[in-house]
C-alpha cells in the first residue's frame, strides 16, 4: 500500500464519536472515588507494572516491531497510535468477568486516563518520529500536540472529573444508570464501527490482508507484555489478570476521534484503529471466559503489601 488511502468520511460523525466517547468515560467514572487512585500508593507495584507495560514497552515495541518488519508506514502509524492510547473502559468488564481485581482494573483506567492526556500525544509524536519509516509521515501530518492534549482533555479528562463528581452527589443513581450505560455505550460503538466498514466496505475487502493479521499480532504482543510484566513484578493472579486485560484493550476510541479530526485522509491508520476496536473486544472476552474457568490458588496480598 502506498500513499494515503481515500476513506469516507462524514464531519458529523466527529461530533458523534466525541459525545460517545464523552459518555463512555463519564458511564466508567460515576461508580470512581477518590480512594481508587489511592492504589498508586497503597499498590504501588500493581500500578507501575500495568503503567509501564501501557506507556513504555507497548509504544517502544510497537515502534521496534513496525520498523523491523518494515510495515507499510500508514498501517506502522496507525499501530504506534493505538500503541499510545490508554487503556479501554471494557478492560473492567472483562477483568470482572476474568475474576480478575477490578478494583485495580478501574484504578489503572482511571489514572492512565489521567495520564493520557500528556502521553498518548508524547508517545505518538515520540516514536512516530523515531521509527525511519514513519518520520516523513508524521512530519507532513503536521499536527500540533497542544491540540491533541486539548482534544484527549475535554473526551477524558472532562468527563471523567465530571462522572466522579456526578457519582459521588448521586451514589444511589450512578449505581443504577451506570451498567446499563456501559452495554448502551458498547453497542452504539460496535454500531458506529460497523456503519465505518460498511461505508468503506470495498476498501475494507481490498485491504482486510494488510491490516487483519497486524490487528491480531499487535493485540496479543500487548497482552503479552501486560502479562509478562506482571509476572515480573511478581504479582497475584487476580492481579495479573486485571494488569494484562488493562494493557491488551487500548482505548481504540480515543485513536479515531484523533484521526478524525487531525487526520481524516489517513484511511490506512483508521482501518487499523476501527478494527483494533473489534478485535480487541473478541480476543479480551475470549481470554476473559478462558479465565473464569480456571481457579484462582494464589490468594491477594493484603492491602498495603504490595
Amino acid at each position: 500500500m502506498s500513499g494515503p488511502v481515500p476513506i469516507e468520511f462524514n464531519p458529523a460523525s466527529l461530533v458523534i464519536l466525541n459525545l460517545l466517547l464523552a459518555l463512555m468515560m463519564f458511564g466508567v467514572s460515576l461508580t470512581l472515588r477518590p480512594a481508587d487512585f489511592r492504589l498508586v500508593v497503597t499498590q504501588p507495584r500493581t500500578v507501575f507494572a500495568g503503567l509501564f507495560a501501557q506507556f513504555l514497552l507497548l509504544p517502544a515495541a510497537t515502534c521496534f516491531a513496525t520498523w523491523f518488519f518494515g510495515i507499510d508506514p500508514e498501517l506502522s502509524l496507525g499501530m504506534i497510535l493505538v500503541a499510545a492510547c490508554p487503556g479501554g473502559a471494557f478492560s473492567n468488564i472483562m477483568t470482572w468477568l476474568a475474576r480478575g481485581n477490578v478494583a485495580v482494573s478501574v484504578s489503572m483506567t482511571a489514572v492512565s486516563s489521567l495520564a493520557a492526556t500528556v502521553l498518548t500525544p508524547f508517545n505518538f509524536a515520540l516514536y512516530g518520529w523515531l521509527n525511519p519509516n514513519t518520520r516523513d509521515l508524521l512530519v507532513s501530518i503536521a499536527v500540533d500536540g497542544k491540540d491533541i492534549v486539548l482534544l484527549v482533555l475535554v473526551v477524558l479528562g472532562l468527563p471523567l472529573v465530571i462522572g466522579m463528581a456526578v457519582g459521588r452527589r448521586f451514589p444511589g443513581l450512578a449505581a443504577k444508570v451506570e451498567p446499563p450505560l456501559r452495554i448502551f455505550a458498547l453497542l452504539i460503538f460496535l454500531a458506529f464501527v460497523a456503519i465505518a466498514f460498511s461505508n468503506n466496505y470495498t476498501l475494507f475487502v481490498e485491504r482486510f490482508h494488510t491490516f487483519f493479521w497486524l490487528v491480531v499480532a499487535h493485540n496479543t504482543m500487548a497482552l503479552l507484555l501486560g502479562a509478562a510484566m506482571a509476572r515480573l513484578m511478581r504479582l497475584n493472579t487476580p492481579d495479573t489478570r486485571a494488569v494484562t486485560l488493562e494493557v491488551g484493550i487500548q482505548n481504540s476510541g480515543l485513536g479515531l476521534v484523533i484521526l478524525f479530526t487531525f487526520m481524516p485522509n489517513a484511511g490506512g491508520m483508521m482501518l487499523i484503529t476501527a478494527f483494533w476496536g473489534v478485535w480487541h473486544l473478541v480476543s479480551g472476552l475470549t481470554l476473559a471466559c478462558i479465565w473464569s474457568r480456571i481457579p484462582i490458588r494464589d490468594a491477594p496480598a493484603p492491602a498495603g503489601q504490595q
